[in-house]
């Protein structure tokens, strides 16, 4: 099977402290950007091989957040970092991320007060990563 290189060229320049600066400048509006990104980015790429759908993070924060007290922002990002698990597999990038750095990191790693930020930079650079592999190889 050949494959074509896109014509849409995914961000691969993510990082912690471009997100830690910005988010301060920005007053919080940076992140909801990058998570927006982030949900388009994961049906550009995936959607055709695992068939799912991801959607798109505004409504997931100014909609279900608040209906469900914060519960469906939880279940999303489990799921999208589970997604980007399985696509690094697919793909053959030698990087260790998924599910399980969310609840070990974000989660309970919030109790050493570094681990959210330890999170937010292996999930960039999985991102990273697999949209670099994405403008190579489609």
């Amino acid at each position: 099977m050949e494959t074509t290189k896109p014509t849409l060229q995914l961000r691969t320049n993510r990082g912690l402290a471009k997100m830690f600066f910005l988010s301060l400048i920005t007053l919080g509006i940076y992140p909801l950007v990058v998570e927006s990104h982030i949900s388009e980015e994961l049906n550009t790429v995936i959607s055709k091989y695992d068939g799912r759908h991801t959607m798109h993070y505004c409504l997931i924060a100014f909609i279900f957040s608040w209906m469900t007290m914060g519960i469906v922002p939880i279940v999303w990002i489990h799921r999208t970092c589970d997604r980007m698990h399985n696509e690094l597999l697919r793909r053959g990038i030698q990087y260790d991320f998924g599910a399980s750095d969310f609840w070990l990191w974000n989660v309970f790693g919030s109790m050493i007060l570094i681990g959210p930020f330890i999170f937010v930079h292996k999930r960039m650079k999985a991102m990273n990563l697999i949209n670099a592999d994405y403008n190579v190889k489609g």
